[in-house]
């Protein structure tokens, strides 16, 4: 039998978890501000988390492995973390706490010391400036995140922010509201203030120039103090080399990130194919699409385990902004019809797109979309015929390793929740969400049916920062 536990038991017991999440949080804010060390939990963002968020992905964690770490054992590596001086980094608390777990000879804080002894030795590399050129869904999301991310301004630094009209207080304001309130993100946890003088937004803090431009080779950033940026190009009007070329002729440029797929230029996917390009090194490069950073990690890791003889890819896609709101003309079949009434079958090059970032799978896939009402949230059906006879456990154990362990940790995030729904991937971090519970393997072995949802925001936004850190050579020091 149990024992009987009594309810001022009970609330005694979830209070000393509640402190000690809330000091937990406060290290958290105290290491990102002042020293540019990012702590995550189990792979997910925990900066500026309430204590009960911090105690259910501790719960949602143990669920997953069978391994349940108590907030105070991961708090107590946090405190040993604080103690030290690390340069910029990146270090999952729940990995490095259940490594200990698994037998160490050393005590806790010599554990971590020498875990992280090769973080202290890290390479140190300079702050890289950053404009963003338009400042649409895309372009605004990524401001929150860059500015969220600025920690001690040793990373990635947004400079300026380069829209076509005019500049004046009316536009000045827009742009902040729209950057303070988003219906579907939430409002931005931070100041947006607007520098009328100078033509900027100031937010939390910063100075964020303000810029009008029709064409980007005429742009002069030096004169904000802008130098050696990277132009990270979130309007889609540019996506030929030789028209994101003329970014680089812009004063102060030294390298170009397009926020689509490109003709010409390395299509990235960040976790799977970025040691195509050069870190520092490669000026111009794509993150390719939503779609493509979802998909191509699940594909990667099932190609590599069982073998992928063919297959199809339907998307089934969020509306966005390049279609109607009622009935118009439209240059492309179909998406003429009213976005928040209709299903609409429309064309995706992702098929096409992940055999440039996995040449492997060249040929085999075919792909299709339909347009849903929805605002955000969407979901890929991979329809695969792979080579090896597998189970649905197989399957299952394949996909949550390498959600849990491996180079694609920050990429594929593993649910096995029967009642999920797209509203629940909003403001995911990682590119993919297997819904688990929805895989579907044929009699035979050889059909598998796997559901990948993804934020088509939020979760491209955090592979385009990957991507740009990477790009930039700003790339932190990660423990995972």
């Amino acid at each position: 039998m149990v024992p009987f536990t009594t309810f001022e038991q009970e609330i005694k017991s979830y209070q000393q978890q509640q402190n000690a999440a809330a000091r937990l949080a406060e290290i958290v804010s105290d290491l990102w501000i002042n020293q540019g060390v990012e702590l995550v939990l189990f792979r997910n963002k925990i900066l500026h988390q309430r204590p009960s968020s911090l105690l259910h992905l501790h719960s949602h964690n143990a669920i997953l492995t069978g391994i349940k770490l108590d907030v105070s054992e991961v708090l107590e590596v946090a405190e040993i973390i604080q103690e030290m001086e690390l340069p910029p980094a990146t270090i999952d608390l729940g990995t490095l706490t259940m490594d200990f777990r698994k037998g160490s000879e050393d005590s806790i804080y010599l554990f971590v010391r020498k875990r992280l002894a090769s973080a202290v030795r890290h390479r140190p590399f300079p702050a890289k400036d950053v404009v963003l050129y338009g400042f649409g869904r895309i372009g605004r999301l990524l401001a929150r995140e860059l500015i969220n991310t600025t920690g001690d301004g040793k990373q990635l630094r947004l400079r300026a922010i380069v829209v076509r009209e005019k500049i004046n207080t009316a536009s000045l304001t827009k742009r902040a509201n729209l950057l303070k309130r988003d219906s579907i993100h939430g409002d931005f946890e931070g100041t947006v203030d607007i520098d009328d003088e100078n033509n900027a937004l100031v937010i939390n803090g910063i100075t964020v120039y303000v810029l009008s431009a029709n064409a980007p080779e005429y742009i002069d950033y030096t004169v904000c103090g802008i130098q050696n940026a990277l132009v990270i190009d979130n309007t889609g009007a540019f996506r030929e080399q030789r028209e994101l070329e003329r970014h680089l002729e812009a004063k102060g440029v030294s390298q170009v990130l397009l926020t689509a797929p490109g003709k010409g230029i390395p299509n990235i996917v960040y976790g799977i194919n970025e040691n195509e390009i050069s870190p520092g090194e490669t000026t111009i490069c794509s993150a390719a699409s939503c779609t493509t950073n979802a998909i191509s990690p699940v594909l990667t890791v099932i190609d590599k385990k069982l073998g992928i003889t063919a297959g199809h890819v339907e998307t089934i896609h969020a509306y966005t902004n390049d279609q109607n709101l009622v009935d118009n003309i439209h240059k492309k079949y179909r998406r003429g019809r009213a976005a928040a009434l209709n299903m609409v079958i429309t064309e995706t090059g992702a098929g096409t797109a992940v055999s440039k970032v996995l040449p492997s799978l060249a040929g085999k896939l075919t792909s299709n979309a339909v347009r849903v009402p929805i605002p955000n949230g969407s979901l890929a059906i991979l329809q695969l015929e792979v080579q090896q006879a597998c189970t649905t456990e197989r399957i299952h154990n394949i996909l949550l390793n390498a959600a849990l362990t491996g180079p694609l940790i920050e990429q594929i995030k593993y649910e096995n929740n029967p009642e999920l729904v797209s509203v629940d991937i909003v403001g995911t971090t990682a590119a993919a969400v297997i819904d688990a519970p929805a895989t579907i393997v044929s009699a035979n072995g050889k059909n598998v049916v796997i559901y990948v949802w993804y934020d088509n925001e939020y979760g491209y936004v955090n592979q385009v920062m990957r991507l740009a850190k990477y790009q930039a050579g700003v790339r932190q020091y990660s423990y995972y």
